[in-house]
Order: C-alpha cells, then sequence, then structure tokens
C-alpha cells in the first residue's frame, strides 16, 4: 500500500506518460439510446491514478468519490485539474491487516445535504456533520457487527436501504471478524435496522426506482451476476425478486461484474457490468454501454444532475447524456 503521507502531501497526478490511454467509447445497441445520451456523447476522463475509485457522488458543487484500499474520499470539481483529498482516513482506522479494503465505499447525501458514508473499517453506516464530526447511524444488526456496509441508496422519507457484503474483511466469508452468517440486505428507519433479504451471496450495489416502487440490487456473483427487482412495500419490506437483467452473457465484452448503479428520472438503470456502464429500460432491455474496457465500480449524476459522472478502476470519467437522474 502507498503511504498515506505522501497521498496527503500531493494530488493525484496523472499517468497517461507512463501506460497507454485507455480508450473509451459508448457501443449503441437499440435506437432508444438516443433518448437519454445524444449520438454526439463523448466519455470524458477528468481523473485518474486510484487503486479502486468508488461510490461517487455530486455534493456542493464537486462530486466526490472513495478510492477504497487507500481509505481516502477524494473531491473534483469543474475547473480542477486533479482530484483533491476531501477525507482521510474515510472508513476507519489506519490500514490493518484485518481489512482488505478499509476505506469509505457508497456515498450519498441526505435532505439536509450531509454526507452519509458506508464504512469498512468502522464497518456502519454513518454521516458526516457539517462541523466534521462523524454520527454512527448503524453499525449493528441484532448485537452483531455489520460485515463491511458497501453501498446505500435514501429514499424521499428518509431511509436509508443498504448492502453489507464481506468485501472489506481480510478473508471475506472466512475473516475472524464476521459475525453475521449472512450478507444481507437492510433498512434502517426511524434508528431501527431491520434485514429485509439474506438471499444474495454477495450483494452489492442498490438504488430506488423514480416511484420508488421497485428496489434494484445488484449481485456480485461470477456464478449469478444479476441485476436483481424487489417490489417494495408501502411499510418498506420486500416483495419477490426477480431477476431485472442477466449480464452473465456479456462477460466476453469486457472485464467486471454488477457493482453500482443508479436510476434516471424516467426509470433507466445505469449499473455497472461487464465493460463499463450498461444503460437498461425499465422493461429490462439492454440499450448500449459506456465502455470504459475495465472493471467499473459505481456512476452517479452531477452537475446540472444531467452529467453521468463514472468511478472506473483507477478513472473518474464523465458523460453529458439527455436525460437527469432521479431524484433532479
Amino acid at each position: 500500500m502507498k503511504h498515506l503521507a505522501l497521498l496527503l502531501l500531493a494530488p493525484v497526478l496523472a499517468l497517461a506518460a507512463e501506460e497507454p490511454a485507455a480508450k473509451f467509447r459508448i457501443q449503441r445497441l437499440d435506437p432508444a439510446l438516443d433518448a437519454v445520451l445524444p449520438p454526439d456523447a463523448i466519455v470524458e476522463k477528468v481523473a485518474e491514478g486510484f487503486r479502486w475509485a468508488e461510490g461517487p457522488v455530486w455534493k456542493d458543487d464537486a462530486v466526490l468519490f472513495s478510492d477504497v484500499p487507500e481509505n481516502i474520499i477524494y473531491r473534483w470539481g469543474p475547473g480542477d485539474t486533479a482530484a483533491k483529498i476531501f477525507l482521510q482516513p474515510s472508513g476507519g482506522a489506519a490500514s490493518t491487516p484485518a481489512f482488505r479494503e478499509p476505506g469509505s465505499n457508497g456515498l450519498a447525501r441526505d435532505a439536509e445535504n450531509r454526507l452519509i458514508l458506508c464504512q469498512h473499517a468502522l464497518r456502519r453506516i454513518a454521516r458526516l456533520e457539517k462541523d466534521g464530526k462523524q454520527t454512527a447511524l448503524a453499525d449493528r444488526y441484532e448485537g452483531k457487527r455489520f460485515n463491511s456496509p458497501n453501498d446505500l441508496a435514501i429514499a424521499k422519507n428518509g431511509d436509508i436501504y443498504f448492502t453489507d457484503p464481506p468485501y472489506g474483511l481480510a478473508k471475506g466469508n472466512e475473516s475472524p471478524l464476521k459475525e453475521l452468517e449472512f450478507s444481507g440486505v437492510f433498512r434502517l428507519s426511524g434508528g431501527k435496522v431491520t434485514l429485509l433479504t439474506d438471499e444474495h451471496r454477495f450483494p452489492n450495489g442498490i438504488a430506488l426506482s423514480p416511484d420508488e416502487k421497485t428496489l434494484y440490487v445488484n449481485t456480485s456473483d461470477p456464478r449469478a451476476p444479476h441485476v436483481h427487482a424487489y417490489p417494495l412495500n408501502a411499510d418498506g419490506t420486500l416483495g419477490k425478486r426477480r431477476v431485472f437483467f442477466d449480464t452473465a452473457p456479456l462477460t466476453n465484452v469486457g472485464p467486471g461484474l454488477p457493482d453500482g448503479l443508479k436510476v434516471d428520472r424516467a426509470g433507466n438503470v445505469w449499473t455497472s457490468g461487464p465493460g463499463g456502464i450498461l444503460i437498461i429500460s425499465p422493461a429490462g432491455k439492454h440499450l448500449g454501454t459506456i465502455v470504459t474496457g475495465q472493471p467499473t465500480s459505481n456512476c452517479a449524476w452531477g452537475e446540472d444532475g444531467s452529467t453521468l459522472f463514472i468511478t472506473a478502476n483507477k478513472f473518474l470519467l464523465r458523460v453529458k447524456t439527455d436525460t437527469k437522474g432521479a431524484g433532479w
């Protein structure tokens, strides 16, 4: 691992001179893609040099995102020449052999514009207060510590839906720190944590449809790389899951599994998967892919709500779209 002290002394520097430039492009599979991604859209690289970029969110005129193994949240705003450190450590104490990825992962902002974090080393959902202090919102279920909360979605009423795979723990499911026997999907409502389902082997990204009647959960399981959809009941519980999209037939397109995902105002799902970011209609039809050519973790809308920011391995990318994220 790089010395974190050195990372504090300098922003992320371009590596273009050290290795071949990545080739980004848009693969169009259906004419309906033109309604949300213009024919002249380009994929722009805005920052690079990270170990594993994740969990982007737009806040205070900039995009914040995690570098999970480096235990850092970076900030990049339009006009910046490089990303700068926003929070370190981001996920808990300094690196320890007990944690494979100690940093924060998924990020979101609540109705009061406060940053909500999934923190691996602290194994909790936390809130960054305006004075810089952190408040633990949830770190246990029935008295047992979470594995390593990964991603989250916040409903209009403030409920937080989140996933808890073992990715942050060294040895994963075999970690001696593991207290729960499963990887759950949870809801935090009114300070109470409820288990919604434990039927996923590796639950990962999570998102709500614009009408909040469907909860999407990605499974980063090579044996079943699916985007799942659940009917969301009025009381916050889940109906029977279904496979919304199966990425297994795309594994020859490029590296990557379903990881993070977001939904636009029209209900299209923008999910990481083989090759980059897949754009899938509300009916489950694959419209096209923003090809990054490498494992891609997540995405989020920013600027005026129509710019999609993408975290892809060591890169932060952006693409201008003709839609806006749900909630914008």
